[in-house]
Order: C-alpha cells, then structure tokens, then sequence
C-alpha cells in the first residue's frame, strides 16, 4: 500500500503508500484571485495536457514537509520519490501494463529452471559524477538493500531469492544472479523504487558525504541542492543515456499543510502538487480556476477494507463471503470516488494488469443474508473503523456501510485520530479501511500482501491452496501457464480472502495549465518529457 507506500505492522514508516490530502473545503478558495468557477459544475479533466514544451524552463514543485531524517538514499527512503526518479535509474521498470522494460539492463535471460538470470547492461552509461556504469555498480546497490542495517522495505523480498554469492559480473557489463529457489518473475521484483542503482561504494555506514546527501546517479537530473525536509532543486544532465530532458531543472519547495499546496498553486506560485490526492470537491474547483488544472492517474490507488482474518467475527469463510456479496462496488466507486476510479470487485489486481483476471462476482444480499444465517450471524453488527488520513476513507467506509444494510449488516463507523491510525488500527482492529498505490509487479503484490505469514499481510489471511498456486507461478517458465496460475490465485482471493478491495481510484494531481505531458505511473513520473507550455 505505497506510500500508497514503504509497509509493515509496525507502522506507516514501512508502507509504500504516500500521504493522502486531508479532506479541503473548496469554497475557501473560490475567493481567490482567478479562481472563479467558469461553470457551476466543473469537470475534472480525463488526461493531463499534452503538446509542445518550450526547451528549458524550470517547474516548481510543491511537496510535504518530511522528517529531517528524510534521505536520497533509495534502498531506505521513505518520501523523496520526486527526487529519486529524477536522479537514479533502475536496471529494469514497469510500463502501464505492468510488464518489465529494459532501464540500465537492456536485456535479459533465464535458464530453463529459472534459477540463473542473466542481465546485459547498457554501454556507455556515465553516472553524475563521471563515473562509468558498471556491473559492479548494480552489485553493490543489491547488497545494500540486502543488508539488514539499511532497513529496506525490499530488502526482505530479495533476501527471500538471493543469498551471499549469488551475484556476480562475468565483465562489467554482464549481470549473473544465481537464485536460492527458481522465480519466473524475478526481473520484475527489481522495478521497485527502492532498486535503483547508485555508484559503487556510495552508500557506506556513517558517510556525511554519501549517497544519502550527493544523489549521485544515472537519472536525467543532477542534484545542485537539498536539505531534507526543506527546499531542494534539480539541473538537466546532459549526458543522460536516453537524452536530454525538456526542462533546465526543477524547483522543490516544502509545504505541509495541504491547502497550503493547494492555495500556491492557484495563485500561480508552484507548477505542480505532489504526494497529494485532490479531493473531488478540491479537484472540481483547481480545474475551474484559470491558472491551475488536474491530471489524473487512472486506477492509481488501490483501495481496501481488510477484514482481521484472526478475528472472531470474520474467522468463518461464510462471513467473509456474505460481506462481499453484500454490496455493489460500482456503487462505492459512484458515491466515495464520484466516478473517477474503477469498480474492484474485490480482486487487488487492477484491470490494466496484463495478467488480471476478467471476471466479476456476483452482488448478492440475499444470498449473503442466508449465508449469515447459516453461520449463525444472522443481524451481524460490528464496527468498521476509518480515519481522516486519507480523504476517501470515510466516504468508503459510509458508503460500505450503506450497501450492507440490505443484507441485515449493521456497520458503526468508528473515526479514529490519522496520526495513529496505522499504528493502533491498522491490522489491530476487525474491520478497517485502508489504500496502496498501484503498480507493483504481480509477483511481489501477490506474495507481499497475500501470501502465509507476510509482514505486510494486512488482513492476516491464510490459505495454502493460494500460497500453492504461488508457488507453482513462480516455478512456471511458460508466460501463458503462468499468467493462468496468477488468476487461479486471484479467483481464490476473490472467493476466500479476507480483503475486499471496493475500487481502484483515480489520483488526482493538482498542476499549473503551463504545465504540459505529465505522464504518472507507480513512484514517478516522465521526466523527459514533462516541460513548460510553448
């Protein structure tokens, strides 16, 4: 659940989720000057703006003020995504559809078994510095997201397949993995934001001049200041293996508070909005107004309402099943999103997915009220609780509420303070509402979230038939048997699971109309293209 996202029981420090806005009163902005509604009911843009960019330009960039511990240092950060796309690459990343594609590695093989993965890395590729990108490079940025003082939220993931010895470089441009247990998908495990590659021995215990503080990287910026939780900014590299980008650099300026954000910018004095998720009624009035606009990341937020699968109440699968069966998710996404999002239907895998399963269950209150009554919970009634830490839970929370009455369900929705809600709530209480972001590879949101004893199992669910067919797809080397075993597992989380997922909702990035292809997906966005209005 970036950050939707970072991840574990111990609190949000973990997830890769980024902060929602807290919910913003329009009205108090309309007496702006030019922001006066053009139409008594505006429409949010379906796209952001795309055309020529004048060459050069800087964008401002307005984000949330972090923890003065916040670092550049990928393997470990927990809110400078704006900078880490920016400056560093990847060996491979995800596109839309969520199939791996060539970053610093231009291809890729596997033997048969799928144990020993073979990388072919980039020629001529230089890092900030000057420095030469080197098989070494990739090696030694692995080994420190493995070591368990970096406190990576990848680390765990990768120390499941790659043990001491089992990287090396044949030549410096050769990448050799010899894996503990054969993963068909292991080259998408290496698209997470914590992967990017940073120059051999960068990132050494107690360096004040590392990796954490230089930002050196292969990315198309180069950093020329920061200061954690403060301002920072950017320079166009030149010698950046896939061109120059548009822009002459970026401006990032630190505002916590989201009207804040949300006032500079229609007043004309920062370009774009990041880590924050408009509101409906927030996004209606910047897409009025005459300097500001939105864009949209389609199914960009991964919503949830996990149900405690130790817990008496939803311990009985007839439970589980009646709750979904129990309400219709278009009907959430109509009344908590006002459209802008996609019905879930309880399956995590969003439909741009090249792998997701393209099928819909049944809405059913009669069959969940007989299912309740079977189980002897006829007139269930318990709490459901929400938080104002994202803007969309409490909408989702009431509106689930609604849906259920139909089938003899009676929700209390209980509000609990956003500052402890992810350390006192989150996985501790029956019923609950959360988010993620979007975009992680298959194999890693199946088995991360899904699987047996994760950490990051938010419902704590259990069932080895699924953790089988996980297995099995990851031992599979045929493409087609493999995406088959991936929706087997999804029909067995839709129909057994103790999570419901009601909707995939659109971001909804607040940016300047100057502002022309943005470009959003996962982490980042497209800093090559993303520019200036000509």
């Amino acid at each position: 659940m970036t950050p939707i996202v970072p991840e574990h029981r111990s609190g949000l420090s973990r997830r890769t989720v980024l902060a929602g806005a807290a919910g913003l009163a329009g009205l108090g902005l309309l007496t702006l000057s030019g922001c006066t509604p053009a139409r008594s009911n505006p429409t949010i843009p379906e796209a952001a703006a795309v055309g020529t960019a004048k060459s050069g330009g800087r964008l401002r960039i307005a984000r949330p003020a972090a923890s003065a511990a916040e670092t550049l240092d990928s393997a470990s950060s927990l809110s400078a995504y704006e900078y880490l796309g920016a400056l560093y690459n990847r060996l491979v990343k995800l596109d839309e559809q969520g199939v791996t594609v060539p970053d610093l590695a231009e291809e890729w093989s596997a033997t048969p078994d799928g144990v020993t993965w073979t990388f072919r890395l980039r020629q001529g590729v230089t890092f900030h510095d000057g420095r030469r990108f080197t098989a070494a490079d990739a090696i030694y940025s692995i080994e420190h997201i493995l070591d368990p003082d970096t406190g990576s939220p990848q680390g765990e993931v990768l120390a499941a397949m790659i043990g001491p010895g089992s990287m090396s470089a044949p030549d410096p441009l050769t990448l050799r993995f010899e894996l503990l247990t054969a993963n068909a998908e292991f080259p998408s495990l290496l698209t997470a934001y914590q992967c990017y590659i940073v120059p051999e021995g960068s990132a050494e215990p107690g360096d004040p001049k590392g990796i954490g503080t230089t930002g050196i990287g292969t990315g198309p910026f180069k950093l020329s200041s920061f200061e954690p939780a403060g301002t920072g900014s950017i320079e166009a590299f030149e010698d950046h293996f896939a061109g120059r980008p548009v822009l002459d650099g970026i401006d990032f300026y630190s505002i916590q508070d989201t009207t804040a954000r949300v006032n500079a910018l229609l007043a004309g004095q920062i370009d774009l909005i990041s880590q924050t998720n408009l509101d409906f009624a927030t996004a209606q009035v910047v897409s009025a107004s005459s300097t500001a606009t939105v864009a949209r990341s389609a199914n960009a937020q991964w919503y949830t309402i996990p149900m405690l699968f130790t817990s008496a109440e939803f311990s009985d699968p007839l439970v589980r099943q009646a709750m979904k069966l129990a309400y219709d998710p278009q009907a959430i996404v109509d009344t908590a999103l006002q459209g802008t999002g996609s019905p879930g239907w309880d399956n995590p895998v969003p439909p741009t997915q090249a792998v997701w399963l393209d099928e819909q269950r049944q809405h059913d209150p009669d069959k969940a009220r007989a299912l309740l009554k079977q189980a002897g919970r006829e007139g269930f009634r318990t709490e459901i609780y929400t938080s104002s830490y994202e803007s969309v839970f409490t909408p989702m929370a009431v509106a689930y509420r609604d849906q259920v009455k139909e089938a003899g369900i009676d929700l209390v929705v209980r509000n609990a303070s956003s500052d402890s809600y992810y350390t006192q709530i989150w996985m501790q209480k029956p019923l609950m509402v959360s988010y993620w972001f979007t975009g992680r590879p298959i194999d890693q949101l199946l088995n991360q979230i899904f699987r047996t004893g994760s950490s990051y199992n938010e419902s704590a669910w259990s069932n080895p038939t699924f953790d089988g067919l996980l297995d099995s797809a990851r031992a599979e080397m045929n493409d087609d048997r493999r995406r088959m075993l991936y929706q087997d597992a999804q029909r067995v989380i839709v129909e057994d699971s103790a999570d419901m997922t009601p909707m995939f909702g659109d971001r909804l990035v607040g940016l300047g109309r100057n502002v022309v292809n943005y470009s959003e997906y996962g982490f980042e966005f497209d800093y090559l293209q993303i520019g200036l209005r000509a």
